[in-house]
């Protein structure tokens, strides 16, 4: 849970005025992602992401706000919106049942609708499929990853970048990257196993990885770590031998401040 983040005011309030983000937790954790940020991204939705999920299923404010219900809105049909503090929104798109009022006051966790989804279904909108849709907006009306709020503070920058060495951070900020993008769910500790390297193959399906998602990387995975280091400044062989020069392309890429 995080209240450090900040957005600058546009379409509402003042130009110029910073708003600190919600408290955000994901109750959608136990389900798995089936469509990331990035996928919304490339097929060119304005951002979202999706949990596979049984139609009926309970969905959970990720945090206090006040409700707004919108029926069939456009293709992302049945929405509801919670309105959180300092302007910001959260969106849980194309359900099959909307429970609370107009105007009710919501805590974090309160049950606000039931997943949909259904292809053909009446609030399922443009949906192929049972699953949920999540994404926020920010108080300018740009809407923005819900997952980049979850987990805590900004983590701190990876010495890796300079001494080739993968620590504590280093394996934090991966897990993060994870977490956003590729479907990890377990703890940001620093401390990877099984769940960190599968999650991690996932990634590098986008990298030339083709072998098994079983979290043991082998000489295959690395390669394709490396070939995500080449586009960070990686010199170096495509051999699946992590050394000093591998690590430290990798920790430039997570260094990125949308990783924090």
């Amino acid at each position: 849970m995080t209240t450090g983040a900040l957005a600058v005011g546009g379409a509402v309030g003042r130009p110029g005025i910073a708003y600190a983000a919600p408290a955000i937790d994901n109750p959608f954790s136990r389900y798995a992602i089936t469509g990331t940020w990035q996928d919304h991204l490339n097929r060119g939705s304005l951002g979202g992401v999706d949990f596979g999920m049984g139609v009926g299923t309970d969905l959970p404010a990720c945090g206090a706000g006040t409700i707004q219900n919108t029926p069939n809105n456009g293709t992302g049909g049945h929405t509801v919106t919670i309105y959180h503090s300092d302007g910001y929104r959260s969106q849980y798109l194309h359900l099959s049942q909307f429970l609370l009022a107009n105007g009710t006051s919501v805590g974090a966790g309160a049950i606000v609708g039931r997943s949909g989804g259904a292809a053909g279904a009446p609030g399922s909108g443009n949906s192929t499929g049972p699953h949920l849709h999540w994404h926020m907006i920010d108080p300018s009306g740009l809407r923005i990853n819900p997952l980049t709020y979850v987990g805590g503070s900004a983590l701190p920058k990876t010495a890796t970048e300079q001494d080739g060495v993968p620590g504590l951070n280093f394996y934090k900020r991966m897990q993060n990257w994870l977490r956003i993008t590729n479907g990890y769910t377990g703890p940001i500790d620093g401390v990877p196993g099984v769940n960190t390297y599968v999650a991690l193959q996932r990634a590098m399906r986008g990298y030339g990885y083709t072998g098994p998602i079983d979290g043991v990387p082998g000489l295959n995975t690395w390669k394709a770590v490396q070939r995500l280091a080449a586009q960070n400044g990686y010199t170096g062989p495509i051999d699946g031998v992590m050394g000093p020069n591998s690590w430290r392309g990798v920790a430039r890429f997570l260094n990125q401040d949308r990783w924090n």
